[in-house]
């Protein structure tokens, strides 16, 4: 471990992860948790993003569950939000419902390598 990585915090860890989501694909909370090294965290992924500073501009709506679906209630205007965020960015959402196996994020082991200060 470096010492960029001894000096962020778990948040911090997180929205890095979330800030590297690319544009058209998703990602669960668990999932930002375990590369975050949080394993078994994935309501923190939640907390953290509720938290991030605006200034960040974090694509917080390409996390989802690890089902697939949009955390937010129906018909409500979070979940209005977050679906039409990923529409715009050719993510296919059903329902509130998005196919992992189309448009999950499999970052690479280059991608983690070069990326990731820890």
């Amino acid at each position: 471990m470096n010492s960029t990585a001894s000096k962020m915090s778990p948040m911090e860890k997180i929205w890095l992860i979330v800030g590297m989501i690319p544009t058209g694909s998703v990602s669960s909370y668990g999932k930002v948790a375990d590369l975050a090294g949080l394993p078994g965290r994935a309501r923190y992924v939640s907390k953290a993003l509720k938290l991030a500073p605006e200034t960040l501009n974090l694509p917080w709506h390409r996390v989802i569950n690890s089902q697939g679906k949009i955390s937010f209630k129906q018909n409500t205007q979070p979940f209005h939000t977050q679906t039409e965020l990923l529409r715009l960015e050719g993510v296919e959402v059903n329902s509130g419902k998005v196919i992992l196996s189309e448009f999950e994020w499999k970052p690479d082991m280059a991608t983690l390598v070069l990326q990731l200060p820890f």
